[in-house]
């Protein structure tokens, strides 16, 4: 199957072409094409020029495309599912949640359009003020540039494209360039949901040419970016006056303090936290830290719950961990854990290839706060174990990292549930869960290096859209 550019409704040739591969199989999926500077001009002048169709629909309108986007996805669930478990690697189970989730996404997108406002201000409240009514409104930005990672290929775009659809503006997508087929089936949808002309677009190819292009170029109001924390950070240096919304890497840590009941249900939890698709979750468990009152048997408890996960073929119905996205994924968190253990941390589990695409589900106990697997993001089926003796202390421990995306608390103390909301450094704090607890309408973004500014439907249209004051003396 040849892929081919989607600018302006139409599909577009190339003058180059790059094999997809499955990261699982190593079956050929598609040639991708790969856009040159000159494509993704094209891209944003199309998208440049739907921006007044789009800004000129009215909210019933926005929210009714994306209502038949979600009755168009509805009809295509499985097909998708195992177009995900192909082109990410992803179990089929945990891609069938991905494909809800993004109908989910699109109905929240669909509900926020409706929803878009301003509020009054007391205007008067200042000294010869009197006599006016003022108000706020929110007018779209124009032409949004979203740039979205493999892991999520379906509801991370969703993400983006729903709340810049919903709030009346015109996008330019560079999907992963392991991940473009879900993208570009979405394109369909949209056209046949009667999205305008322009309004959506797909550029594949490398992130130096596209990804540059869209952050330089002028006609872009907007940036969304899901990625690393190198090129996320690079990219808001160059962005100039655009609005930059990034969502990047994370250590994520899970506290379990003493005296909390070590159930099936928690120690289960923590399991599907630590390796849901493969740990390439940017909210994954990485680092657990148990009090040493319970340490030994969580470790017990864990390691047992966790030779249960089933390795294989992700579109097998009962795989729980199959591929990473790339041999070289493979390869580098091999790599981290010899250095963990090098550095005297214990292997409980796992610690080794099973093949040149997977690794073993791993659990690390003892690691050094100094070693990659604890202070990096590992994005691989890698946990660590340590122990702590104070809440106080644990919560600096958890701080000492460049991230800040979400943490989770055990605790059976609102006194100390309390000091974990005001003292972790971090943009999300799930109390009795898992960092890895997300559902689509909450606010979702990081400090430190994890990012800048939120998802969450309502929260990224207040990212897309501009606050106009209109004030009148009567």
């Amino acid at each position: 199957m040849k892929q081919q550019l989607y600018v302006n409704n139409q599909w577009i040739d190339t003058k180059e072409y790059i094999p997809l591969y499955a990261p699982y199989s190593g079956e050929k999926l598609a040639d991708i094409a790969l856009a040159s500077e000159e494509n993704v001009h094209e891209a944003i002048e199309a998208a440049r020029a739907a921006a007044k169709r789009m800004a000129s629909l009215s909210a019933y309108e926005r929210a009714s495309i994306l209502e038949n986007l979600v009755a168009k996805l509805q009809e295509k669930k499985e097909e998708l599912a195992q177009l995900i478990a192909k082109e990410a690697a992803k179990p089929i189970k945990t891609a069938r949640v991905e494909v809800e989730r993004t109908i989910q996404t699109y109905k929240f997108a669909a509900e926020e359009a409706k929803r878009i406002g301003g509020e009054t201000i007391p205007i008067d409240a200042a000294p010869d003020a009197d006599g006016r009514v003022a108000y706020t409104i929110r007018k779209p930005i124009g032409v949004i540039g979203a740039i979205t990672p493999f892991n999520f290929p379906m509801n991370l775009v969703a993400h983006k494209v729903g709340p810049a659809i919903a709030s009346g503006n015109t996008i330019v997508l560079k999907p992963a360039s392991q991940t473009p087929l879900s993208s570009y089936v979405l394109a369909g949808l949209l056209e046949e949901a009667g999205l305008p002309k322009g309004a959506f677009n797909i550029v594949t190819g490398k992130g130096s040419v596209i990804g540059e292009t869209l952050v330089k170029d002028e006609r872009i109001a907007a940036i969304t970016f899901t990625g690393s924390p190198e090129v996320g950070i690079a990219m808001k240096s160059k962005a100039g006056l655009k609005r930059v919304t990034l969502e990047l890497g994370s250590n994520s840590a899970v506290i379990i303090d003493e005296e909390v009941m070590l159930t099936k249900e928690l120690v289960e939890r923590i399991k599907w936290g630590a390796f849901v698709y493969n740990g390439q979750v940017c909210i994954s468990v990485q680092r657990i830290f148990v009090h040493e009152s319970l340490f030994h048997v969580f470790v017990k408890l864990f390691a047992a719950a966790t030779r249960n996960l089933i390795v294989g073929d992700p579109l097998h119905e009962t795989t729980d961990v199959t591929a990473l996205i790339s041999k070289g994924d493979v390869s580098r968190v091999h790599e981290w854990v010899q250095e963990a253990v090098k550095a005297g941390a214990a292997v409980i589990i796992g610690g080794k290839q099973k093949d040149e695409r997977t690794y073993e589900p791993t659990i690390l106990a003892n690691v050094p706060d100094d070693v990659s697997v604890q202070c990096k993001e590992v994005f691989g089926p890698v946990v660590t174990v340590n122990s702590f003796a104070s809440f106080h202390e644990v919560i600096k421990r958890v701080n000492q990292s460049q991230y800040g995306l979400q943490a989770g608390v055990f605790t059976n103390q609102l006194s100390k549930a309390m000091q974990a909301i005001d003292e972790l450094e971090a943009g999300g704090v799930m109390i009795n869960d898992v960092p890895t607890f997300r559902v689509d309408h909450m606010p979702y973004g990081g400090v430190k290096q994890s990012g800048a500014g939120r998802e969450g439907i309502k929260y990224a249209i207040e990212e897309m859209t501009e606050l106009k004051l209109v004030c009148m003396k009567k």
